[in-house]
């Protein structure tokens, strides 16, 4: 689940779900979303796994 992708990164390199919603998608709520039941369409799930790939 890409969720729990997320909240591992999170927790690993001490960003806000905040500023990785900023990051990845422009949007600041895109965690707070996601952990309400928001599905990431396939380009934006891509984009999201390329930024915690790359390690940023």
């Amino acid at each position: 689940m890409i969720l729990r992708q997320i909240e591992r990164y999170l927790q690993r390199s001490g960003m806000s779900a905040t500023r990785f919603g900023r990051q990845v998608a422009r949007d600041p709520r895109l965690v707070h979303d996601l952990r309400r039941g928001r599905e990431l369409g396939p380009g934006l799930r891509q984009r999201v796994e390329t930024f915690i790939g790359a390690g940023k």
